[in-house]
């Protein structure tokens, strides 16, 4: 009789980014702490909030494992600040507007144990509507190849070192720049959960509801063409984005401040 391998309660290290977060911080720090599964740290990288938002770790530090608050280059750097000081063996991310279900730590230690081949997760989250799946031949001309960077996202700590951390020549899709060496270059292999195994929720809002749509596309292809795509696909695509959201870009030029 085959001796099944005795289950492994990972440590998971979640990392949370915040400036100026008062509004949906409280939500997010009790969504960890209320989590099924135990075996965890949470890190949060503050850049320096002027609201409550310090106030608000303060009165939860008993449930955070490292709390910092210092300048910082953008969420980017505050990530990678976040992931050098974690200690877990998987490592999440949880943006400071978003929550997640009470489960969740538990799925994807079940999928880790299950899968023990796999580098990354990508669990089905709320965002705006359900998202769920991992589509990683979809990764050369759409972001929607996966459900969620913030809160649907895990990854091995081996696997990340690995990789490496967030590159922080990218202001906007820093995290597209990284699932492109982690799927193409580096070749890891992820899954996704069921479609009815839901993280948690993503708001909308933060840095992407500021960003105009050309700013998105012109970084969008730096990061394909420094990753080695083809310069006329890649072209191809940014001309049909543009002529089809034309409006869209005339209306954020006259409307909207770069950010």
């Amino acid at each position: 009789m085959i001796k099944k391998k005795p289950k492994k309660n990972y440590k998971i290290s979640i990392i949370t980014v915040t400036k100026n977060s008062e509004k949906f911080l409280k939500k997010n720090i009790q969504s960890v702490n209320n989590q099924t599964y135990k075996n965890f740290e949470h890190i949060i990288i503050d850049g320096n909030s002027k609201d409550k938002t310090i106030d608000i770790i303060k009165k939860n530090k008993k449930n955070i494992s490292y709390f910092e608050s210092k300048n910082d280059r953008g969420i980017y750097d505050a990530m990678n600040k976040g992931i050098k000081k974690s200690t877990g063996d998987i490592i999440g991310i949880l943006n400071s507007d978003d929550y997640y279900y009470k489960n969740t730590l538990k799925i994807v230690n079940e999928y880790f144990n299950k899968n023990q081949k796999i580098d990354f997760l990508f669990g089905s989250v709320i965002k705006h509507k359900l998202l769920s799946g991992f589509y990683p031949e979809k990764i050369f001309w759409t972001f929607g190849f996966y459900t969620s960077h913030s809160v649907g996202f895990f990854i091995k700590r081996k696997s990340q070192n690995e990789l490496g951390f967030y590159d922080l020549k990218y202001r906007f899709s820093s995290d597209y720049d990284l699932f492109y060496r982690m799927i193409i270059k580096k070749k890891f292999k992820g899954m996704a959960t069921k479609r009815n195994e839901i993280f948690g929720v993503f708001r909308r809002g933060g840095i992407s509801s500021k960003l105009r749509y050309i700013d998105f596309i012109i970084e969008n292809s730096k990061i394909r063409l420094n990753n080695g795509q083809n310069f006329l696909f890649v072209y191809l695509i940014f001309s049909i984005r543009f002529i089809k959201n034309f409006k869209k870009i005339a209306f954020e030029f006259f409307t909207k401040k770069k950010i």
